[in-house]
């Protein structure tokens, strides 16, 4: 945890970073840290097609599909690679490409150890320990991102590098063979006790047929590369949701991030003009995205490049949005909120879980406050006060760290 006027300029428009880019990231991790329980609580309270709708719109789709909450964690790691190339483009001059590589190794190794905490840190015994998550995946990308750029530094190769990221991600899915067993726990201790052992690679030897091509869960190259090489506790049991390979599709978004900000930084551009590549760029990503969906459907949990296509353009379309209106509009007061969660987001994201901010609210304003206002003002009601004490408690600590300026620098 440091002291630092780096976000509160950004407010102001003294430094380099944007407040848009702040108030996106805080409107990203609005809808993670306490966001969706108010819409969960809206449904409860007044039932309708519309509430039914939102709520549904912030839950995962199962496997294939696309809905807002699934563009949750792919518009942080977008908004990751925009970020990047500020940072780097202030440190490249100053340090050099050896230093500044340097630094970049340093803050994502910590963000692997924070990952490493929030995942259970070390309170269980090896193989308990989890190697593979949501900040896991965020400083690989980072890492990798960040090193592409330090290389290329340029927009068409970064695109080039996006581009074969994703097609080879494609390809390795299409024509890999994997073993023919679905990674599910029935089917793997049968084969265990077949073998007389539990190491993946000998399980997996011991099915001699191969399927090239599927996609199903737990019986596609990514499951399975998880299966046989990702070391430590797994979160889908056999294989996690951020696993080994599909870290590389992964990347792409942060590349995609870099290339946005790399037009951003352009200052002979006019704004507008900005703006509209931005959304030019939006809707080509969309179209590619859900045509490349009809042969490469989109799914999430193994981050296919048609997934990560759709996920780009509606990334750059909402920071298209965020731009006009802050940057353009002027219009800010609207978006503080967001700013004090979006310069705070990884201590926000640490310290949800340990505070409970939802548990803290129930003793609150839970119990007969809660039946009080579920018996006299509509079912449902109570719960939804409960979810607006819990989120209005995280802006309250939100606020608290921008005003005293303390950001937790990784």
């Amino acid at each position: 945890m440091s002291h630092s006027s780096a976000s509160a300029g950004a407010a102001s428009g003294n430094s380099d970073r944007l407040l848009f880019l702040d108030a996106l990231r805080g409107f990203d991790m609005f809808w993670i840290v306490g966001g969706a329980g108010i819409v969960r609580g809206l449904e409860k309270m007044t039932p309708s097609a519309l509430t039914t709708g939102l709520t549904e719109q912030l839950t995962h789709v199962e496997w294939e599909g696309f809905r807002f909450y699934d563009l949750i964690f792919p518009l942080f790691l977008f908004i990751v690679g925009v970020s990047m190339v500020f940072s780097l483009q202030r440190s490249l001059p100053a340090h050099g490409p050896k230093a500044t590589l340097l630094r970049v190794l340093r803050r994502s190794v910590l963000l692997f150890a924070l990952g490493v905490f929030a995942t259970g840190g070390l309170s269980k015994p090896w193989p308990e320990v989890a190697l593979g998550g949501v900040l896991h995946r965020i400083a690989a990308c980072y890492a990798i991102a960040a090193m592409l750029f330090v290389l290329l530094r340029r927009a068409k190769p970064l695109l080039l590098a996006a581009a074969l990221l994703l097609l080879g991600y494609w390809a390795l899915l299409r024509w890999v063979p994997v073993p023919d067993f679905k990674l599910e726990k029935s089917v793997v201790e049968a084969l265990a006790a077949k073998v007389g052992s539990t190491d993946p690679a000998r399980i997996s030897a011991s099915v001699s047929a191969r399927v090239v091509g599927n996609l199903e869960e737990g019986r596609n190259l990514t499951n399975h590369f998880d299966f046989r090489f990702l070391p430590g506790k797994k979160a889908q049991g056999y294989y996690i949701n951020e696993g080994l390979l599909s870290t590389f599709p992964a990347v792409a978004l942060c590349l995609f991030g870099a290339v946005t900000a790399i037009g951003l930084r352009r200052q002979e551009v006019a704004p507008c003009v900005k703006l509209m590549s931005m959304m030019a760029a939006s809707v080509a990503a969309l179209v590619l995205g859900l045509l490349w969906s009809l042969e490469f459907p989109m799914i999430k949990r193994i981050w296919t490049s048609s997934f990560v296509l759709v996920a780009t353009g509606f990334s750059l379309s909402l920071m298209a949005l965020f731009y006009a209106i802050i940057e353009m509009r002027g219009w800010r007061r609207w978006c503080q909120p967001f700013v004090w969660i979006g310069c705070n987001p990884i201590t926000l994201y640490l310290v949800s879980p340990l505070v409970g901010f939802s548990t803290v609210a129930q003793r609150l304003v839970g119990g007969d406050i809660s039946n009080f206002l579920d018996a006299r003002v509509a079912p449902g009601a109570g719960a939804m006060l409960v979810a607006f004490t819990g989120v209005g408690l995280l802006l309250a600590l939100a606020r608290f760290l921008f005003v005293r300026r303390i950001f937790l620098r990784v």
